[in-house]
């Protein structure tokens, strides 16, 4: 039977000031209407059911995810007591899903990706569980052509092409997995054609990734097994702080995928995009006559190949402005060199060095 495990509990501080840590990114209606974790739960209706469902997050996201996701049971919204990465997240959620169903088939995705085209992204999904089911410990993960050389994606170097039925979209067997690279690398990858983004969202058996575990971390698995053991019971909230804090975090990717063999990439036959940050949006969106991407009201003269977001009724005008980040909230307004996104993180820190925490 398929799982799906929806990854929810990253902080999103590169879209400071509207992301803060009592509604991160995944909370956020940063594209279209709905928030980018509800798009994310309705994207899999039809493919699997609310119990079948499962929302890896931290514990303060509990209440506002069950806010917007009120017809998930609440057993299927897990809140782990601090961040120690996606491998200890995909592990306990691999537990969980094997104790009704042993032979369980996980579908595992970030919360804040855009997809466009359900249709197609659910079809995928049928080709790499039937491809899962025919090939032992076979894990397969979806792969994006690439449109320009992204400095800001890992990347998939493909193999030997895998025979798939006429309708299917095309897959291959995976060399490895390259970690995000500079510049000219990138335009290597993508001169190459042998190369796709890494959409971080695989399918695997349960028992494939808890295997794989024993192997590679047998120390984090023992942590995870204590926590199950009691899970449902008075020693659940305990057991879990104490164990899941003694698990030293590491990424699936250095944790499982650097050591795995027999993985396989499908060509993603949908729209996709990481929304990694506030540039994202000129991507998603698009641009006016100017270059500019404008969320909201805005009055701009001699403004060009900017970002402009607001919040409500409020009006920004912009007057010689050049790529430019400008983004409104009720309690804060970033205005930043729209090429300098990575240092809003260190925006973040001084927050919590100075003791604002109002603003975080």
């Amino acid at each position: 039977m398929l799982h799906a495990v929806i990854m929810a509990g990253g902080t999103g501080t590169r879209f400071w000031p509207a992301s803060r840590a009592a509604t991160p990114k995944q909370l956020l209606p940063l594209v279209g209407k709905a928030t980018m974790i509800r798009q994310t739960y309705d994207r899999l209706e039809g493919l699997v059911t609310p119990e079948q469902t499962l929302i890896v997050t931290n514990q303060q996201l509990v209440a506002p995810i069950t806010g917007q996701i009120p017809e998930l049971p609440a057993t299927q919204i897990v809140g782990e007591p601090c961040k120690r990465d996606t491998a200890p997240c995909i592990g306990l959620a691999a537990l969980l899903v094997s104790r009704n169903d042993p032979d369980a088939t996980m579908l595992v995705m970030p919360a804040d990706h855009v997809i466009r085209s359900s249709n197609h992204f659910q079809s995928a999904v049928k080709q790499a569980v039937e491809m899962v089911s025919k090939g032992q410990a076979r894990i397969v993960t979806f792969g994006i052509k690439p449109t320009y050389p992204a400095e800001i994606f890992g990347y998939i170097h493909r193999g030997a092409a895998i025979d798939t039925r006429g309708d299917s979209a095309p897959s291959y067997m995976v060399k490895h997995f390259r970690e995000k690279p500079n510049a000219a690398t990138a335009a290597e990858y993508v001169s190459s054609g042998d190369y796709f983004w890494n959409s971080g969202i695989f399918i695997w058996k349960a028992q494939t990734i808890l295997d794989a575990l024993t192997e590679q971390q047998l120390e984090m698995l023992e942590h995870l097994n204590k926590i199950v053991a009691v899970w449902g019971t008075d020693k659940q909230a305990e057991v879990f702080e104490k164990e899941f804090t003694a698990i030293e975090g590491i990424s699936i990717d250095y944790a499982v995928m650097e050591h795995a063999k027999n993985v396989a990439v499908i060509v993603a036959p949908y729209d996709w995009d990481d929304l990694g940050s506030w540039l994202s949006l000129a991507r998603l969106l698009g641009t006016d006559r100017d270059e500019n991407t404008i969320v909201g009201k805005h009055l701009g003269m001699n403004t060009r190949g900017s970002i402009i977001r607001s919040s409500d009724d409020h009006l920004v005008v912009t007057l010689g402005l050049k790529d430019c980040l400008v983004v409104h909230t009720p309690d804060a307004t970033l205005v930043a060199n729209k090429n300098d996104e990575e240092s809003i993180r260190n925006i973040v820190k001084l927050l919590e060095q100075r003791g604002m925490t109002e603003y975080l």
